[in-house]
């Protein structure tokens, strides 16, 4: 999508926390708008709407399935992509007594949340894999951490810091390691942005993340995979299932992921280029730390830590300023906890910003960012030194 010429638009609040939630994209709301009054009936009914509505949700999964060059049945909806994560990992666990589990240290929350839950009720155990200062997985530690593990959870890219992980390399050494071990992706922070890595037995993600509806999760299930339904069983012909569907929204969260695809090239190549220029700029600060990979990344994120610097202070005034971002680990920043990410990759966990573009984030919102941030930072700074 190109930044129309002399672009008048208001200016007003920036929103740069698209990483954390997209706002609707315009083919979902047309499409959502629509599916509401078709969808409405159990797609498991016989009657009219009940076919009328099974419809929608085959279209939705055929769509999903084509843009993630998946299969329509390997694909189920969940409440969240936090639910289709512990659904899609915990499955995993649960096909085997005595399962280990192997996470890299960068992995989000709700993967460790689901390892100390399957610790606790299954007796799993389960080990953090230790990544590079960039946040790769580092492949040459590995094959010590995964020795005798069940499965290895991994994102496709991470969610803070953007880096992208070396999943085939990840694979080779797990195959070698722990012959027979599976795959679980979190695709949460990278569907729709990149093409799914392949080789995964059961993967997630988020279509909020996209600029689908919220509440709207993807639990992806390989064919023959080891997968088991980690809950109690739902009376539904999917068994990966978790009731009644919300229709109108999975039909929605498919034509936006659609769109997402569609226009992957051209804006990840607009992105890329004004993120390239805010990491430039920001490194030139004094005492700032630009993290992540500058290259193999995803386009449109990234994070730098400055010290001297509180990060509820650094939101709540670059938001004074009118601009948007998030600070802290990135699905906690409520409670501005450090980030266990930075904290593994050896970066500064304080003081840090997460900057992500949203589909209408101009070369001139970022200017202005760019202006206001120095200014901000001094402010601070100088209040401490007070």
């Amino acid at each position: 999508m190109s930044e129309p010429a002399g672009d008048q638009r208001p200016r007003g609040p920036v929103y740069l926390d698209a990483a954390g939630s997209e706002a609707l994209h315009p083919a979902a709301r047309d499409t959502l708008q629509a599916a509401l009054d078709r969808g409405y009936a159990d797609p498991r009914r016989l009657h009219g709407p009940g076919r009328d509505a099974r419809l929608l949700l085959d279209n939705a999964r055929e769509v999903i399935a084509d843009a993630l060059d998946v299969r329509p049945d390997e694909v189920t909806f969940t409440a969240s992509g936090t639910d289709a994560v512990h659904r899609g990992l915990l499955g995993l666990l649960a096909a085997g007594p005595g399962a280990r589990l192997v996470h890299s240290a960068v992995e989000h929350s709700s993967v460790l949340h689901a390892a100390r839950w399957a610790q606790h009720t299954w007796g799993s155990t389960f080990a953090e894999a230790p990544v590079t200062p960039t946040g790769r997985l580092d492949l040459e530690r590995l094959p010590a951490t995964a020795a005798g593990a069940s499965v290895l959870a991994l994102q496709s890219a991470n969610h803070e810091v953007g880096t992208i992980q070396p999943v085939a390399d990840a694979l080779a050494v797990l195959a070698a390691a722990a012959p027979g071990a599976s795959l679980f992706l979190d695709a949460c922070a990278s569907a729709g942005r990149l093409p799914l890595p392949g080789g995964w037995s059961a993967a997630a993600a988020s279509a909020h993340k996209w600029g689908g509806p919220s509440g709207v999760g993807l639990l992806l299930v390989r064919r023959r995979s080891p997968w088991r339904p980690p809950y109690p069983a739902d009376d539904r012909s999917d068994p990966r299932a978790v009731g009644f569907e919300n229709v109108p929204a999975a039909l929605a969260a498919a034509a936006a992921l659609q769109a997402v695809v569609a226009e992957r090239a051209e804006r990840s190549a607009r992105e890329r280029a004004l993120i390239d220029l805010v990491r430039a700029r920001v490194a030139e600060l004094p005492d700032v730390e630009v993290v992540g990979d500058p290259d193999d990344r995803l386009p449109h994120l990234v994070t730098f830590s400055f010290l001297y610097v509180d990060g509820e202070a650094l939101v709540t005034e670059l938001d004074r300023h009118g601009f948007g971002i998030a600070s802290g680990s990135a699905c906690t920043s409520s409670s501005l906890t450090p980030s266990h990410v930075l904290a593994a990759m050896g970066a500064l966990t304080h003081g840090n910003a997460r900057l992500s573009l949203a589909r209408d984030t101009t070369a001139d919102d970022i200017e202005r960012f760019l202006t206001a941030l120095p200014e901000v930072v001094a402010e601070i700074r100088a209040r401490v030194a007070w």
